[in-house]
């Protein structure tokens, strides 16, 4: 089977993806497998460099990639792919969006505004968030220009720098607590993963910089793993994903808040997903046949 790896793309995260990309290649099963690369430069290539492969996986992040855009071209060339669908990609990639799902679902989320232009802001509903608060691209990732304001003086730069990557602004609750990952696969809880990082909040550095930050896989007390494990599910469900996907939380004094859903998670050597899976004995190259095989299954068509 000839399996072509999506990376590169147009967003600010290209540099992530490339090294997604390269590590995918790296270790999936060649005697399975024909991995070749396809690197997007461009929207076009989507179209263009796809001809003849008989899956992509897609290790895309960001807009172009990571929103539905790609899934729903690949989808109408018959192409079977990675991960989850056009719709349930693109609810996600907007946080908004996300947390107006949870929201309906009664699944606790951080209070949010969401605002177009710095002209937008209101600076008493900012005091109703109470600071600090958490300015970041509503569709971005990785952390890209996102800032923990603490002052009402610094809030507008933050909004003017978040729109230099997006059109769309969130400024968020702050919720200091502990942060977890739980990664998904096939509506499965893996083995959670807890986040140190040692910056002041899991930014871009933290994410990709050997030694950025400490990633433990941790056993929580009884009652709250159970109540993890349930939301992680409910959010799963909800927000209709399939063959996987990570839930971002932060524990406040035992009270878990979902922060987001990462339905392309990523796949460096850095990366949670591979981390959650090889304590469960799963190998990068196993976790990424499961990948494509439970892909295969989903019916998209």
């Amino acid at each position: 089977m000839k399996v072509g790896v999506i990376m590169g793309g147009i967003s600010s995260e290209r540099e992530v993806s490339l090294k997604s990309g390269e590590e995918v290649i790296r270790n999936i099963n060649n005697s399975k497998y024909e991995a070749v690369p396809i690197i997007i430069d461009e929207k076009q290539d989507i179209f263009n460099k796809v001809k003849g492969i008989d899956f992509a996986f897609i290790a895309l992040h960001g807009k172009f990639g990571e929103d539905g855009t790609v899934q729903a071209v690949l989808q109408t060339l018959n192409i079977p792919y990675s991960g989850c669908g056009p719709l349930t990609s693109g609810i996600c990639m907007d946080k908004d969006m996300t947390k107006k799902v949870l929201k309906s679902q009664g699944i606790l989320t951080g209070k949010w505004i969401n605002l177009k232009s710095a002209e937008e802001i209101d600076y008493s509903r900012i005091e109703e968030l109470g600071y600090p608060v958490v300015v970041k691209p509503n569709n971005g990732g990785s952390s890209v220009a996102t800032s923990i304001i603490k002052k009402k003086e610094h809030v507008k730069a933050a909004v003017i720098e978040a729109l230099k990557y997006d059109n769309e602004v969130m400024i968020e609750e702050y919720i200091k607590g502990d942060e977890i990952t739980c990664c998904m696969f096939n509506g499965e809880m893996y083995p959670i993963l807890a986040i140190k990082p040692k910056a002041e909040f899991f930014d871009y550095t933290a994410k990709y910089a050997d030694g950025g930050s400490d990633e433990i896989i941790v056993e929580l007390e009884e009652k709250l793993q159970s109540k993890v494990r349930d939301m992680s599910i409910k959010c799963w469900d909800s927000l209709k994903c399939s063959v996987y996907a990570r839930v971002d939380m932060i524990v406040r004094e035992g009270v878990p808040y979902v922060l987001e859903l990462n339905t392309l998670p990523g796949m460096t050597k850095n990366s949670l997903f591979p981390k959650s899976a090889a304590s469960k004995g799963i190998s990068f190259g196993e976790l990424l046949n499961m990948i494509i095989e439970q892909s295969l299954k989903e019916n998209r068509k």
